[in-house]
């Protein structure tokens, strides 16, 4: 196999993903989720990926992989944020 990447080649960060599925194909939406306060969340989209049906599967399959992997090495991802545990007593 020969990876070569396309003159418009891009690489982007992305902490929103919407999926969006019809019967011929999945849709994903890249964009950068920002707050102004705790009331206002604004997501900017910037990239949409389509994919069929048997490249979502892979691609699931291939995540699910690469996050047990991670989740070895490096310990349980917590989809929730917690709050950080601060150590009783006095503060100096």
């Amino acid at each position: 196999m020969n990876l070569v990447q396309t003159p418009d080649y891009r690489e982007s960060y992305a902490n929103s993903v919407q999926v969006r599925v019809s019967v011929w194909d999945f849709q994903l939406v890249f964009g950068l989720a920002t707050s102004e306060s705790p009331e206002q969340v604004t997501i900017r989209n910037h990239q949409a990926i389509f994919l069929s049906p048997q490249q979502a599967k892979a691609l699931w399959n291939v995540l699910g992989q690469n996050l047990a992997q991670y989740e070895q090495a490096f310990g349980t991802l917590q989809l929730e944020p917690q709050a950080p545990t601060l150590p009783a007593g006095p503060v100096n």
